[in-house]
């Protein structure tokens, strides 16, 4: 079968460009609505912890059925449908149960779109980095928009953006092709060996504490750009810098991944992240060194995800394919996300942003130390065969 580049492409497009509305703009629109600080910050972990178990369980449905492109296509009707409470005024708690419902089903979506994204590639996983960048073009897309809407109509128009572009993710998904499902066998290792396995730890603790760091970024970075004066424009050019930036990377990491190796990728993209978030605490004002450390993002994105998802790849086979992507998805873009958005919220006033900001370079920098100590060398297989 034919790689379904461009329907694969246009999926990965639609889904980031809800995640571009979403993690620059949600924030805005919740505090426009008159949420405080620790309010916004347990909504938006609300979104990222369904992710501990949406992923799971719908990987296991995945990998036991065979069905993933049904799961796919069930995962993004639903969330659509959970959505639409967002028009409901109803108060916090009911928002709160909305942005459950949409994201267990919502957060279902990509671990599975990857999966069978790889099935598709076969033996050319190399080539993922360069149906993924779509995504990024997606994302950056709805990031210049959607900072040009906010200033003409104000963020209310958000979740009407959000709406429309979910819509045309349940159509595209109607037309993707199936893979063949994967026989169904005893894998030597099985699941529990694989995650007991040191350097499989290491990655996926790595990665937590790594994306526990961004969890201020998503949460709160555009908050914290308004507060020293930025234009909704002005952070939709910031956000698009990064994102530029990340696409560059996802064109040179079929190159990179093999010359490097994706231990030292892993460990740089660390020392970066370190780097980034100490100059977003400490040059707030400066838009030259706020769009030099939205280009970092290159590193603590771009790098670290191509780099973590080959390993990912690498480590769990087969069968067990689903579940490894799930696993990381939950693990990092999940319980990590949502962990650094709740202690975002809880510090945010008590601290400040700044504080807030030099916390996270303290955790990625733990991420940092995690994976120089337990992740395997890049000639070292992470699971024995033994």
């Amino acid at each position: 079968m034919a790689l379904p580049f461009v329907r694969l492409g246009g999926s990965y497009a639609l889904f980031f460009a809800v995640m571009g509305l979403l993690a620059p703009y949600w924030g805005p629109y919740l505090r426009e609505q008159g949420y405080d600080a620790a309010a916004i910050g347990i909504l938006i972990a609300i979104v990222h912890a369904t992710k501990i178990i949406a992923p799971n369980l719908w990987g296991w449905i995945a990998d036991h059925t065979g069905q993933r492109i049904v799961v796919i296509r069930v995962a993004c009707a639903f969330a659509s449908v959970g959505f639409l409470g967002v028009f409901l005024d109803g108060g916090f708690l009911w928002m709160a149960l909305v942005m459950t419902t949409f994201s267990f089903f919502w957060n279902a979506t990509l671990p599975q779109l990857e999966a069978l994204t790889f099935s598709h590639l076969h033996t050319d996983t190399h080539r993922y980095p360069r149906i993924r960048l779509w995504g990024t073009v997606g994302f950056m897309a709805a990031v210049l928009l959607g900072g040009e809407a906010i200033d003409l109509y104000g963020a209310g128009v958000v979740p009407m953006m959000i709406m429309g572009l979910m819509l045309a993710l349940v159509l595209l998904s109607l037309t993707l092709p199936a893979t063949q499902p994967v026989a169904r066998h005893e894998d030597h290792h099985g699941l529990w060996r694989i995650l007991s396995a040191r350097p499989v730890v290491g990655l996926f603790l790595a990665c937590f504490l790594l994306q526990a760091s961004h969890g201020p970024f998503y949460a709160f970075y555009s908050i914290y750009l308004q507060d020293y004066g930025y234009s909704g424009l002005s952070i939709g050019l910031l956000w698009a810098v990064a994102l530029t930036a990340e696409i560059l990377v996802f064109l040179l990491m079929p190159r990179w991944l093999p010359r490097i190796g994706p231990r030292r990728l892993l460990l740089a993209a660390m020392l970066l992240a370190v780097l980034r978030w100490v100059l977003v605490a400490t040059f707030a004002h400066s838009p030259i060194i706020q769009a030099f450390a939205q280009l970092l993002h290159a590193a603590t994105y771009g790098v670290y995800h191509a780099t973590a998802i080959s390993l990912v790849n690498r480590y769990f086979t087969g069968h067990l394919q689903g579940r490894g992507q799930a696993l990381y998805s939950s693990l990092t873009f999940g319980a990590g996300v949502a962990l650094g958005s709740y202690l975002a919220g809880m510090l945010w006033q008590p601290i400040g942003g700044v504080g807030t900001y030099y916390l996270a370079a303290v955790i990625a920098g733990l991420g940092g130390l995690v994976a120089f100590w337990m992740v395997a060398g890049d000639d070292r297989p992470a699971v024995s065969r033994a």
